[in-house]
């Protein structure tokens, strides 16, 4: 009868891992020799069951689980996969091109996805553990990690990591995908390149960041920008006089945390041109849209929200979590410091689009007035997918910004 393939990777894996040397720096070669090893000259009698591909399989599997991360490495690997989900170590689901599939792989046991876990988190120079079970970080790739353990996770060890693409997506890439307009993307270029302060809004996974990334393409390479993140995932390119700043939780040795409001303040002292906050979640709102309202044109955030009028009673709640003010005055503050709403979404054939272009014109009667100057409107379906088209409602109002910089509207 032919053994289980588990059970020989582990009894194997034990194996070889008793016969490393962890009080030296092992390179990546002595392991893989020492695998060879073991499925040739010390080969168990069980291996005689197993077909070259089977062995080619196990071999790559053995080192994957002892220098890398394990079954997930094949995953990160794939270029294909947007997202992968682990929900324990016998639950993986993993998103290509939008769709959810599970995975057929597992880990051998909730302790090895513990370790992949703190190898993870270890190298982001975050802490995660039993007292705190809680942490976001990133690969050293870029690609946004988050992590929950017990007793907050009850099914095991929860690991979720969203995935970006090697190449940055530019505009042109989302012309052709169908997610924004030539016209819209032109508008939006000119609106960065005038500095007008551009807030993007969207659901979960309706590509904020990606946008983001995108809009910074069209910043003047000679401006000076400052990026603020909670996990440093922005991929500007263009823009050589740049400065990357990473927010930072409290740990066991007793480090103070340095919020998002505190990076905020101190860019102020840093001469930028543009502050770009990757996205506001609370009291920090009050220092972004401040830093909007004193001088620095041309920054740019993003937020959770259903629509762009959403988008502005969320931040309105955020600025209060923050600072006792009227509601007059928040508003006030909103109006003139945010120029343009951009509202991302996810429609029911997955596919991510750009939903509405609005403009703030002010308070009127005690409320933020918006308008609408793009709208994306659904025309019907083709073999699944929507098709639509964006349709332009109004020109914008406020041009001062334009002039000033020199460029057409």
């Amino acid at each position: 009868m032919k053994p289980s393939y588990a059970a020989v990777r582990e009894a194997l894996q034990v194996s070889i891992m008793k016969r490393i040397d962890f009080s030296r720096e092992v390179p990546d070669r002595e392991v893989l020799d020492l695998i060879d090893s073991h499925l040739t000259a010390e080969a168990p009698p069980e291996l005689l069951f197993f077909t070259v591909e089977e062995k080619k399989r196990l071999r790559q599997d053995l080192f994957h689980s002892i220098r890398r991360l394990d079954v997930l490495q094949d995953l990160l690997e794939d270029a294909s996969v947007t997202e992968i989900m682990v929900n324990g170590p016998d639950s993986i689901f993993v998103e290509r091109e939008g769709e959810l599939f599970p995975y057929p792989g597992s880990f051998s046991s909730a302790q090895k996805l513990e370790d992949v876990i703190q190898q993870i988190v270890g190298a982001a120079n975050r802490v995660v553990n039993t007292a705190s079970p809680i942490v976001d970080c990133r690969l050293s790739n870029g690609d946004r990690v988050n992590v929950v353990l017990s007793p907050v996770a009850v099914n095991g060890p929860i690991l979720t990591i969203r995935r970006f693409p090697e190449k940055p997506i530019a505009m042109e890439d989302l012309i052709r995908l169908g997610s924004v307009s030539s016209e819209t993307a032109d508008f939006l270029t000119r609106c960065v390149r005038a500095g007008l302060n551009i807030f993007i809004s969207g659901g979960t996974g309706s590509g904020k960041t990606t946008f983001l990334n995108v809009l910074t393409d069209c910043i003047d390479p000679k401006e000076r920008v400052i990026t603020i993140e909670d996990n440093a995932e922005m991929q500007i390119r263009r823009v050589p006089n740049l400065v990357q700043m990473e927010a930072r939780n409290a740990n066991v040795e007793g480090c103070r945390p340095i919020s998002i409001r505190d990076l905020i303040k101190a860019s102020l002292r840093m001469r930028p041109d543009r502050i770009i906050v990757g996205e506001v979640r609370g009291p920090e709102a009050i220092d972004m849209i401040q830093a909007m309202n004193t001088g620095h044109d041309g920054s740019m955030s993003t937020g959770h929200a259903n629509s762009a009028a959403d988008m502005l009673a969320r931040l309105e709640t955020m600025i209060l979590m923050g600072m006792d003010l009227p509601v007059s005055a928040v508003r006030g503050q909103l109006a003139s410091g945010i120029d343009l709403i951009v509202h991302l979404g996810r429609l029911r054939d997955r596919s991510r689009k750009l939903l509405e272009i609005a403009e703030i014109m002010g308070v009127k009667d005690g409320q933020i007035v918006l308008s609408t100057l793009f709208r994306y409107t659904e025309t019907g379906e083709e073999n699944g997918k929507i098709t639509g088209t964006w349709i332009k409602e109004k020109e914008i109002f406020h041009r001062g910004k334009f002039e000033m910089a020199g460029i057409p509207v």
